[in-house]
């Protein structure tokens, strides 16, 4: 059987002498497949399996093995292996797609979501925080851990003054309640601020660049509550920055 599909390249294995196993994000759901020769010099399709590409692959599958025979560029991001920040950043967000993600699950808003973050990092006026941010928030809304930043969820009042995140039900709470560990006043900005879709009518203003780290950190902790992950790419951009 022959099908083709747009596709993100989460990762690669070598395998064999001149071969890779890839792992591809598609809209409908996360797919090993191996690439033959692509590792010989000259290999036509060896920007099909270099990181960060989103390309058309052509597949076959034969006794539930997959192998890529052909692919189309939509784009490479080849910009962001120039800037170690860029590339970190960018290796977040796969790594996130890569964990998140799994065979047979639909994922086309997370494949949309993470070609968005791709293209904002690349064109990202200095550390691109905001756009791995943004991203984050949706891969965790996708995967079924949303974060809620608004009134609290226990006592239903506005939150003013110290405010807590339950790691167990990414929310935002007030101090009466306490439920949770303490997060800071630019941690809860910057997360409302995007939650609300970045808009810059937004009553706190556009987050401090110490906000945006802060609340990467707080949902990189999240993260690993949830689901056990251990986000390294996520790790080495915080410590970079």
């Amino acid at each position: 059987m022959e099908f083709k599909t747009d596709a993100l390249l989460l990762r690669t294995v070598n395998w064999g002498e001149y071969d890779k196993i890839v792992t591809l994000l598609t809209p409908q759901g996360k797919i090993g497949a191996a690439m033959k020769g692509v590792r010989r010099a000259g290999a036509k399709l060896n920007f099909a399996a270099q990181p960060f590409c989103f390309a058309e692959y052509v597949l076959t599958e034969r006794s539930g093995r997959r192998t890529v025979i052909e692919a189309s560029l939509h784009d490479g991001f080849y910009g962001l292996h120039s800037d170690l920040i860029r590339l970190y950043a960018a290796a977040s967000v796969t790594e996130v797609c890569d964990a998140f993600a799994l065979e047979e699950m639909p994922c086309g808003p997370l494949l949309v979501a993470a070609v968005e973050a791709l293209e904002a990092i690349g064109t990202a006026d200095g550390p691109p925080v905001s756009a791995v941010l943004v991203f984050l928030l949706k891969a965790l809304a996708f995967a079924g851990y949303p974060v809620s930043a608004g009134k609290c969820p226990h006592c239903g009042k506005e939150i003013a003054g110290k405010r807590y995140f339950d790691m167990e039900n990414g929310a935002f709470g007030c101090a009466a309640c306490a439920v949770g560990v303490p997060a800071s006043e630019v941690t809860y900005d910057a997360i409302r601020f995007y939650l609300s879709g970045g808009a810059e009518s937004a009553p706190q203003g556009v987050p401090s660049f110490d906000g945006i780290v802060r609340a990467l950190r707080l949902l990189r902790v999240y993260v690993r509550r949830q689901t056990d992950c251990d986000l390294r790419a996520g790790e080495e951009f915080l410590a970079i920055l």
